[in-house]
This record gives C-alpha cells, structure tokens and sequence, in this order.
C-alpha cells in the first residue's frame, strides 16, 4: 500500500489531563460530562443513608441558588428538579451550563459536596472527500488502477474530535491507517485491486466517548490489457448468424458495440457481446465491427472486425465403382466463414434426401473436408448423381459428382490370353529358325552336347585365304570365257573347289571328347569331298 499523508488546519484541543490536575487542586469531589441538549443529574456526594435538607448552588464568582429541598422556595429555572430527595436533575443542558456546582446538606452538621460539569457536543456531521476518478449511478465510487486518490475527514464536535481512517478489503478484516488529533486526511498515490473495498471514517469526541461515522465504497477498475477478439459463427438449429466480441481481462465488464463498415451502420449494443442477425441482413463479403468501451479508458476504444464469406466447393466430377466394391466421395470446401455445414444428397431432379450414416454409407469430416464411402456396390441402387451441399448464413452452394457403377473386368483370361500368344509365336519363332538352317541347329546341338565333360572352346582359321582368294577370280575368269565362247554349246562340269581349313582346339576336361571333336570334323571334310566328286560326275 503506498500512501502519503497531507498536514490539516490545526485544531483547537483539550487537555483532559491538565483539567483533571486542576479540579483536583480545586477539591473537587466529582466530574460529570454532558451532552447539549441531553438531561443529566448531579449526586449529592457519595453518600447512603437518610438525608438531610440540601441545597443546591452553582459557583460563579458568587454563589447563585439553584434549587432547595424546601419545597416552599421555588427553583431558579424550571429545568431544574430535586432527584433522589438530594440530587440536581437538569433538563435540555445549554452550553453555558457547564460550571461548578456545590451540594450543601445540613443533617447533624452541614458538609459540602463539589461537582464539575463539563459540556460536550457532537461530532454530529462527518464530512469525506474522496478525490475518486467518478462515480456509479448509485453513487458508488471507482477510481482507475495506477491513480492517486486523496482522502480527508471533517466533524465539528466539543471539543474537536479525533479522527480514524479504517479500511477493510472484502473477506478481510478491518485495518487501521492510523490516528491522531491533526491528520484527518491522507493520499494513496498506486491504486491497486487489494486497495478496493470500504474506507470508513471515524470521528469520536474524546470528552463524552460519543463517535460517529461514515463509510464509502471504493471500487478499483481497469481496462482489459490486451485487444478485443471477435468471430462469427452459425447459430445452433438455424442459419442465423452469431456475432461474438469478447474483451477479457478487465473490471468491470466492457460495453460492446457492433456496426456495420463501410458505414458506421449500428446493428446493436450489448453487455455480452453477443449480436443474431438474420439472413436478409447479410450479403458476401460484409464487413461487421465491435467496438469495445471501458469506464476507464481507452477513450477512443478498442475494436475488431469480422468479414464473412459465403462457401466454395471443389470436388471430382465423376467416379467410378465397380460391382461389390467400395468408392469414396470427396468433397472440400474453401473461403466459407463463418464454417460451412457439408451435407450430402441424391439426386437434384427428386425429393432432396440427405444421405444419413449407416451400414452402406459412411460419412467423416475433417475440418472443411467431408467423404462419403459407398459400400458395396451395386449398379440399380448406387449409380447416378450425388450432390454435396455447402451451407453458411452468407450463401449455400453445391456440386454434383457423377458414380458410375461397372461390372469387374475378368484379369485371369486377359493373363492367360497373353501367355498364350507369346507361347505361340516363340513356337513359330522355332519353327522357322529349325526349316532354314538345319546345319546351324545340328552345330548347336553338338556344341552344347556332353557340356558335363568339360569345357572346349575350338579355334578356326582359314588356311592360305589369298591362295583361295585367287582361285576363286581363277575361277570366275574361266566361266565368263566359257559362257562366251560356247554359248551355244552344252555346258561343260563346272569344278567345285573345296576348301581346307586348319583346326585347332582348345580343350579344358577330357582328352577322348577332343579326338572325337577332331573326328567329327574329318568325317565332314570326308563327306564334302565326295560331294563336290559326285557333283563333278553329274552332267551341268
């Protein structure tokens, strides 16, 4: 708590002590207060038993008579009265009554008993200033956290009262600033949230004990610290739009107001925020604004603003099922605010039927993504159009998707159709290679026979080439003068040349699979002589 305490005017004050000392050198047996405009009685000392005749005396600077117990001498004011057959009743005490007065009793001997009355007034009006930042309707008084609040206290009284300054925050006990005779006024210079409740100002006479005071609320209030936050969203079980402004963090509440921009149009006002509007008042693209206040600040306000946009859809067109499987529908919506409601349906051109969850459909939603699984199949019930259905307050739009249902296609023909042509045409592949060289084919199969034995790798090279080279021009030479020369003749045995070769073979394995190699290859040498004989024998 940080407060700062203010001098105030002096004041006048009474020193009961130094009375006390005076009445007691002055042999005075009794002290009585009284209030103005209150009864008081004075007892005839302190005395029981019978009593005697006694009079009643009020010392000034000469005795004047009060009052006698003789009732033939009347009093000297009708406010006095005997009580008690001794004591002095007054009634309506003055100011000026206060004084000294003296019993005089005569029983066996005459004694004198001395009485001081001392007047006393008030405090009867307490005034408190509280220099606050305002006040509520109902007179209760805020001030703005961080601020300086001064607070003074004035009572009149006789004699001037001492004034306490008490504070006492809610579910907390009371607590004491501090008292005295002079200060009757402090300041709190950092008003904070534990500095609110009741400040109460106590003023008590310190001659008759007489108090008297008066409390004062005090409340403490701060803006919220950060910006207000708005949104919008569809209300539940309509397509109306709910606006909400929220702007926490600050005492008391804010007071929001909404407004349409461009414009500056007010839609309303509200303590919670909170504005429905219909349909006909929205369009796409309009812009509302809150407007927050606070009693205390900030002057201008803080504000948030809220556009609305109606849905966009974006899905495939068609799709296709096969008969007994499963398809997923998708369907996403985009720019839709507040969030767009995804419905799905069949068929525009009938009664719009919302397709509902259950064991042939299958709806999920993520966000502003929305499948529907089909199940099963099947071409009479399935196949046609569906319609996905996006609706905000601002607009609805929708979107047709095509399924089309088909019966499966048969792979296990198709792969077995396929192998079947292949098969085929590496058989006439075979076919042909074994009719045109039958040689190359008989080669093959020798070269790969006995493979178990070993491997052999045989080199071939053609003996004396430009000596064949030159025999076959020779050749070639002795046919065209013939064709010349004896065109007309029958045509003579054309020489057929065979041709010597030089064999060598390499071979890694058994010896005997070589020298049937080179068998093989002399009994072809064999073959082909006799062959190029009987063709000489044979007539051209």
């Amino acid at each position: 708590m940080a407060a700062g305490a203010r001098a105030c005017p002096p004041r006048v004050l009474v020193c009961l002590g130094v009375l006390l000392a005076r009445w007691v050198a002055a042999g005075f047996e009794a002290l009585v207060i009284g209030e103005v405009h209150e009864n008081i009685t004075l007892r005839c000392g302190n005395v029981s038993g019978p009593r005697g005749p006694v009079t009643w005396y009020r010392n000034d600077s000469e005795p004047v008579f009060l009052l006698s117990s003789n009732s033939s001498i009347p009093p000297a004011e009708p406010r006095f009265s005997l009580a008690n057959a001794s004591s002095l009743h007054i009634k309506v005490l003055r100011p000026q009554d206060e004084g000294n007065y003296t019993c005089r009793e005569v029983l066996n001997e005459t004694r004198w008993f001395r009485v001081w009355l001392q007047m006393a007034r008030g405090p009867y009006e307490v005034e408190v200033n509280i220099s606050s930042t305002g006040a509520l309707p109902n007179g209760t008084l805020y001030a703005a956290k961080g601020s300086q609040v001064d607070f003074s206290c004035n009572s009149s009284s006789r004699p001037p009262p001492m004034v306490e300054w008490q504070f006492q925050a809610p579910d907390s006990s009371t607590e004491t600033f501090g008292n005295n005779l002079t200060a009757s006024c402090f300041s709190l210079l950092l008003m904070s949230q534990n500095l609110q409740g009741n400040y109460t100002c106590l003023a008590t006479n310190m001659r008759s004990r007489r108090q008297r005071k008066v409390t004062t609320e005090l409340l403490v209030y701060f803006p919220p610290p950060s910006a207000p936050q708005c949104w919008a969203e569809m209300s539940q079980g309509s397509l109306m739009l709910q606006l909400t402004c929220r702007w926490d963090g600050g005492y008391p509440d804010p007071d929001f107001l909404w407004t349409e921009e461009p414009g500056g149009v007010v839609v309303g006002m509200s303590k919670l925020g909170v504005k429905m509007l219909n349909q006909s008042q929205l369009s796409d693209g309009k812009k509302f604004k809150c407007v927050g206040s606070h009693i205390v600040g900030p002057e201008l306000g803080a504000s948030c603003v809220v556009q609305i946009r109606s849905p966009s859809l974006l899905s495939e067109p068609m799709k296709t099922c096969f008969v007994g499987g499963n398809v997923t529908l998708t369907c996403q919506v985009s720019g839709a605010y507040p969030l767009a409601k995804i419905l799905w349906l069949r068929n525009l051109t009938q009664p719009e039927v919302v397709i509902r969850p259950n064991g042939h459909y299958l709806i999920t939603q993520d966000g502003q993504s929305s499948t529907l699984t089909i199940r099963n199949c099947s071409q009479v019930v399935d196949e046609g159009y569906y319609v996905c259905r996006a609706e905000n307050p601002v607009g609805v739009r929708e979107v047709d998707i095509w399924l089309s249902v088909k019966e499966p296609l048969n792979i296990g023909g198709i792969v077995g159709t396929i192998v079947s042509l292949l098969l085929l045409g590496l058989a006439i592949i075979s076919g042909l290679l074994l009719y045109y060289s039958p040689v190359f084919c008989w080669k093959v199969g020798n070269t790969f026979r006995g493979q178990d034995m070993g491997d052999v790798m045989v080199l071939v090279d053609s003996e004396e080439e430009e000596e064949v080279e030159e025999e076959n021009a020779a050749e070639e030479e002795e046919e065209e003068e013939e064709e010349a020369n004896e065109g007309e003749e029958s045509p003579e045995e054309i020489p057929k040349h065979g041709h010597i070769h030089r064999v060598t073979a390499l071979v890694n394995g058994n010896v005997d699979w070589m020298a049937n190699g080179l068998q093989a290859l002399q009994d072809n040498s064999s073959e082909e002589q006799s062959d190029i004989i009987q063709e000489e024998d044979r007539p051209v």
